[in-house]
């Protein structure tokens, strides 16, 4: 089995989303794997990786809009140790995923017509948020 790694660092501006589909393809493309499987993993607890419309930018802030009702800012939380977003944020990468696979066949990833892959970033501030991508064949 052929193993193929490396890792993206990808600076935000705060709390959206950041397709990062291109960056995660020339990846693949510069691996030579032509049949595999392609890993992402997030390394951290306040953002989260998503799978997601990539045609209609409202899809996104519908997302966007729902989660922050749903897990909202001002609740009574006790971690709050780098503010009031801090533990909205970890509830929030804990509901959705730091981990995604998808197949690649003919040295692309298999999305659909309509996905792409995004970083989603939950807190306020700007991070740089690490990403393993790991391919194998």
């Amino acid at each position: 089995m052929t193993h193929y790694q490396k890792l993206l660092r990808i600076p935000t501006i705060g709390k959206s989303f950041y397709n990062i589909t291109p960056k995660v393809a020339a990846i693949v493309t510069e691996s030579g794997v032509e049949t595999g499987l392609c890993t992402l993993f997030l390394r951290h607890t306040s953002a989260s990786l998503v799978i997601q419309e990539n045609a209609d930018p409202d899809v996104l802030v519908d997302l966007a809009n729902f989660m922050a009702k749903l897990v909202p800012e001002s609740g009574k939380y006790i971690h709050d140790a780098e503010g009031a977003d801090d533990m909205p944020a970890h509830i929030r990468t804990a509901l959705t995923h730091t981990s995604e696979h998808i197949p690649i066949n003919r040295g692309q990833l298999v999305l659909g017509t309509w996905q792409g892959i995004y970083i989603w970033e939950h807190r306020q501030r700007s991070h740089l948020r690490e990403l393993v991508v790991h391919l194998s064949a």
